[in-house]
């Protein structure tokens, strides 16, 4: 089962194919951002890491 890289919570495959960017990396997901802007968390975590 696909993990969030941020803070390690289980999400499903649906989401991870959905939010996962280019490198595979799942940066935001409902457990550790707001579920309106886990595609704005996930930039600006890249931007960050």
């Amino acid at each position: 089962m696909p993990t969030c890289d941020h803070c390690g919570s289980h999400v499903s495959e649906r989401f991870a194919r959905v939010f996962t960017d280019g490198e595979g990396r799942l940066l935001a997901c409902p457990n550790c951002s707001a579920n309106a802007g886990i595609a704005e968390v996930a930039r600006q975590r890249t931007r960050t890491a």
